[in-house]
């Protein structure tokens, strides 16, 4: 296959994603809402374009192309919108949705996709800005013989032996959603251990704790070790960092996937409940919980100034 790719959104993700790519020997070519974030990637190889007529034009037959935009409207009017991809690209190309998109949205994008020929493909990714620039972590749904087809590109993105396929539209979201679930719940157990460890009588040393937890122990785990790094950055009482836990839709997905099912998921939905009461309800849990998503995916959780 040729090794070309279009990225739409150059953030922090897509940016990071451009950058591994061409250090694979891919021509990228990208486009981003802001043009000055595309435009400022050109002196490191990226083809900055400002619209998805000239995105197709950029590239040979068979086109790819990688959404990293946020879930839902601005999917779909990338997708759909006047002058987007469906109007833009060609019977063969192909569409990958590697955003936290909801699994139930795929389907009917994959079936709008194939009326003109376009194949459509769902990616899941973790493992944040670090994974997608030095490898990331990547949930593959869609057809068979659409991920056969591209499997090098999966290849050269993902870590070593970090992807995996799950057949059907939309599959690749549903396992990145449930992961995503997990996480709320392995934050939470961690920033209340925490609390309790940084409330004992024994003037527990925290750094230390994170250290000896992740040195051979039980819970040993990339969140541990983030956590650690997050007592570098801001000390013990981890100052300057935000008790009020945001959170996006994949956790309140999974919850209302499993309600669907008659999943009764008690530590998935509790940790959900915390973030959302977390901006009345402040605690040094929600500090570590807001502490580890500053590590791993560079969210802004300073204190807000009163």
């Amino acid at each position: 296959m040729k090794k070309e790719i279009a990225i739409v959104g150059l953030g922090k993700m897509g940016g990071a994603m451009a950058r591994r790519m061409m250090e694979k020997g891919w021509k990228v070519v990208g486009l981003d809402h802001n043009p000055a974030t595309a435009e400022n990637l050109r002196s490191e190889g990226v083809v900055p374009v400002k619209t998805y007529a000239e995105m197709a034009t950029s590239l040979t037959p068979q086109r790819i192309v990688w959404l990293l935009v946020p879930a839902g409207k601005a999917v779909d009017e990338a997708l759909f919108g006047q002058g987007g991809i469906a109007e833009s690209f060609s019977a063969g190309d192909i569409v990958i949705d590697g955003g936290n998109s909801f699994y139930k949205d795929a389907a009917p994008r994959a079936e709008k996709l194939k009326a003109k020929g376009i194949h459509f493909i769902d990616v899941g990714t973790s493992g944040g800005p670090a994974g997608a620039r030095n490898g990331a972590c990547l949930m593959i749904g869609g057809s068979k013989e659409g991920f056969e087809n591209i499997e090098p590109l999966f290849k050269d993105f993902a870590r070593e032996g970090g992807y995996q396929f799950f057949e059907g539209a939309g599959a690749g979201h549903f396992v990145k959603m449930v992961h995503n679930g997990i996480e709320y719940g392995m934050m939470q157990a961690l920033g209340e251990g925490f609390e309790i460890l940084e409330k004992s009588p024994f003037n527990i040393d925290l750094p230390r704790a994170a250290n000896i937890y992740n040195n051979g122990s039980v819970i040993d785990s990339r969140l541990v070790g983030w956590l650690e790094s997050a007592f570098k950055d801001h000390g013990p009482k981890l100052d300057g960092v935000s008790s009020v836990v945001s959170h996006t839709g994949e956790g309140e997905w999974t919850i209302k996937t499993a309600n669907e099912m008659g999943i009764d998921v008690p530590v998935i939905r509790e940790s959900f409940d915390y973030r959302v009461q977390s901006a009345n309800n402040p605690r040094y849990t929600g500090k570590v919980v807001s502490a580890l998503r500053e590590q791993f995916g560079g969210h802004n959780v300073k204190e807000k100034s009163a």
